[in-house]
This record gives structure tokens, sequence and C-alpha cells, in this order.
């Protein structure tokens, strides 16, 4: 039986998609590997892309509290970020599902760290928790 070169392999599951990329995982060992290592890049792939939305969304909170734009078109570009963010929080939220079922995520507090964004971003709530904020309850002593 004749094998793949492991960068066609490589180049095969590169191009793939986020739904079809873990089809791959079952063909072989190698297979798996190439698999979480891409699974890997695209995790923090789109990590980056919500962390440079999030910088966005504060630079346009910014510059309407200096009055620099109108609320109205402020708020406008804030909702349209956050559907952007939201978008790719659900697919890395696929991504890491998809890596903690195929047993690709070893460390065991990471698995315990996706466990829970996986339930906070089921349950309609905001995992990475970037609009928390102290409430005055919690202040109190």
């Amino acid at each position: 039986m004749q094998r793949l070169p492991v960068e066609v392999a490589e180049r095969i599951i590169t191009n793939l998609s986020d739904k079809d990329l873990f089809i791959g995982s079952s063909v072989c060992r190698v297979w798996w590997q190439i698999v979480r290592q891409e699974a890997y890049k695209r995790w923090k792939k789109y990590a980056c892309r919500i962390g440079d939305i999030y910088k966005e969304i504060q630079a346009i909170r910014e510059r309407e509290q200096k009055e620099e734009i109108e609320w109205q078109e402020a708020s406008y570009a804030v909702e349209k970020l956050n559907n952007c963010m939201g978008t790719f929080t659900g697919n890395q939220v696929y991504i890491i599902n998809k890596m903690l079922k195929y047993e690709m995520i070893v460390d065991p507090q990471e698995r315990e760290i996706i466990k829970y964004t996986s339930s906070e971003f089921n349950w309609g709530g905001d995992p990475w928790r970037f609009d928390w904020e102290w409430n005055e309850w919690t202040q109190q002593e």
C-alpha cells in the first residue's frame, strides 16, 4: 500500500473547512496529529481575531465618549462588530469542542477551561467575559 506524503496531507487538511477538519483525524495517527496542529492554529487565529475586534469596539466607545462620532454611528458599529465577534466565537467554540471530543486536549486545566467556555457559550453567555464589570454588591466588605 502506498502512503501519502505528509506535506500532501498537510495541504489537504489546511484547505478543509472547520466543519470538515476533524474528518481526517480518523484516518491514521499521523493525520490525527496534523489535524490537531491545524485545529490549534485555527483556535489561535480566532482568538486573535476576537481580541482585535474587542480592541476596535473599545476604540469606538472611546471616540464616542470624546464625542468624535455620534452615538447612533457608534452603536451601529459596535453592534456590527459584536455580531462578527459572536460568529468567530461560535467557530472557535466549535473547534475546541471537537478537539475535546477527539481527545486532542491533553492538559487537564485546558480541558476544564474548554468545558466551562462551551457551557457558557451554549447558555448564551459571554465565554470570554469581555464586558465584565464590578457590581456594587461585590465591592462591599
